[in-house]
């Protein structure tokens, strides 16, 4: 028993990974619906994930604060955001263009007894408010990111004045290096749950193979087919930008391949935060830049969930028989970047963003019934382009940074 726990613990995560997210389709495909009685451990991933998120947050951000100046943290701020609002709407695009190639839902009838409720959007004022909460305490109950980031970098920059005055000084040399023991402390307590991902994984593959099944997959493989389709060219141009950028692919995506497949079986770009930050760490980018661009691209960059917006609007048009205009096409674009900001990174947000938008352009809401059929099969793709479209844009913005002190040293 040594000798194979031994063997476990010395085989690399990726691969553990792997093996578990094969294991748990074969698992699925076999039990079908009992394969939910492994739910349990699937949700002990969630947890122990959702457990690490504040801590890895908190302390890595006032960290990284304190190894930066404010003007660089607010320089690198301002490239996040705008790379967010660019790619977003850029992946709208290459979800339009697909899908109007392909033409998913083209001669198929809608089922009008099917309903479905809208769920309530927050919109971005919301999610704009939310980055000050009034309540410290209740932006850490209620797991709001953009709360704990702002708390981060307002206690980070504050702890750095202390460290840089003459009269505070050692206390805030103190503190600095209380919270740097206990990021150092969160990182040691990850590498432990580290180990246990690949269970988890292979418990929530089963659940979701055996509860979708393979019906569900042949009656829309069709829809199902040209979004694959369309989050793979994102993920080509994601490529391109990082040869563009002198990254090497090879590299980025070795390290990026553990938190693309978490995410892609937990469709949660905020559960996954924690191998995230990992993988960026492992990287080499700095802890000023991937503590702040990373929970804030959990919250509001969601490339894959826009791409999903843009291939459902064609997908609905075409079974209504009334494909979209240029015009309709511009409004998805416009309506469905503001949706993707303003939706959390969570498991179902992506129906509230669609909903949104079919709303702004009249499609039937049966349509969203419909798409609610495959929620998991799509919300697992559109999960870990997300995440892989957060770390390629943190890498970018690292190189753009690199340069700019290349320039300002010469």
């Amino acid at each position: 028993m040594k000798s194979l726990w031994r063997g476990y613990l010395n085989t690399s995560l990726i691969m553990k990974i792997t093996v578990a997210l094969l294991l748990g389709i074969t698992a699925g495909l076999i039990f079908g619906k009992d394969a939910a009685i492994l739910s349990p451990l699937g949700d002990i991933l969630i947890r122990l994930l959702t457990f690490l998120i504040i801590p890895l947050i908190l302390f890595t951000l006032i960290v990284g604060v304190n190894q930066t100046n404010v003007n660089k943290l607010g320089r690198m701020g301002g490239k996040t955001f705008l790379y967010y609002l660019f790619s977003s709407a850029l992946a709208i695009i290459v979800g339009i263009a697909v899908a109007s190639i392909f033409k998913p839902g083209t001669g198929m009838n809608l089922d009008t007894s099917e309903t479905f409720e809208v769920p309530e959007n927050p919109g971005v004022t919301s999610v704009l408010l939310n980055i000050i909460p009034d309540n410290i305490v209740s932006a850490f109950t209620e797991m709001n990111l953009l709360g704990i980031i702002f708390t981060a970098i307002v206690f980070g920059i504050s702890i750095s004045y202390l460290r840089s005055s003459t009269e505070h000084h050692e206390l805030g040399e103190h503190v600095y290096k209380f919270v740097n023991g206990l990021n150092e402390a969160t990182l040691a307590i990850m590498k432990v749950i580290l180990q246990y991902v690949p269970i988890g994984i292979f418990a929530i593959m089963a659940e979701t193979v055996g509860k979708q099944g393979l019906d569900t997959l042949l009656s829309l493989g069709n829809m199902i087919l040209v979004l694959y389709i369309a989050l793979f060219v994102q993920i080509a141009i994601y490529i391109v930008a990082l040869l563009f950028f002198k990254i090497s692919p090879g590299r980025f995506f070795s390290q990026a391949r553990s938190p693309m497949i978490t995410a892609f079986v937990t469709q949660s770009s905020s559960g996954t935060l924690p191998l995230t930050l990992n993988a960026a760490r492992n990287l080499g980018l700095p802890k000023s830049l991937y503590g702040f661009s990373l929970p804030l691209g959990a919250t509001i960059n969601m490339d894959g969930a826009a791409i999903r917006i843009a291939v459902s609007a064609v997908f609905a048009a075409n079974v209504v028989g009334n494909p979209l205009s240029l015009t309709d096409m511009l409004v998805v674009v416009l309506v469905g970047t503001l949706a993707s900001i303003g939706t959390a990174g969570v498991p179902g947000a992506g129906i509230i963003m669609i909903a949104t938008v079919f709303a702004q352009l009249g499609l039937p809401m049966e349509t969203v019934a419909l798409l609610t059929a495959i929620d998991a099969l799509v919300g697992m793709g559109c999960t870990a382009l997300n995440v892989t479209g957060d770390l390629v844009g943190t890498s970018i913005i690292d190189k753009t940074e690199k340069r700019v002190e290349e320039v300002s040293s010469l």
